[in-house]
């Protein structure tokens, strides 16, 4: 194997360790917004009492409140404001 040759498998190598850190971070991403996601449907069902409702009832409800309660939120709850 000549120079280029073992330049070239350390790039690939490189390349793929890479590709699977990526992986990693993207599936780290899936699972915190997936346990969100579960955690914000709890406080749903939970303040709301909705668990007896479709899916679509449910949208239907939120969309009867989401005017008012976006437009009297604290701006603290602004996604402006939020500190990431």
């Amino acid at each position: 194997m000549n120079k280029i040759d073992r330049i070239q498998a350390k790039i690939n190598e490189l390349e793929l360790e890479i590709s699977r850190d990526r992986q990693k971070v993207e599936s780290k991403e899936r699972r915190e917004r997936t346990r969100r996601i579960i955690q914000k449907g709890a406080l749903l069902e939970k303040y709301f009492e909705c668990e007896h409702l479709s899916i679509e009832d449910t949208e239907a409800l939120l969309k009867m409140f989401s005017q008012y309660v976006n437009q009297n939120k604290p701006n603290k709850y602004h996604p402006s404001n939020v500190n990431l």
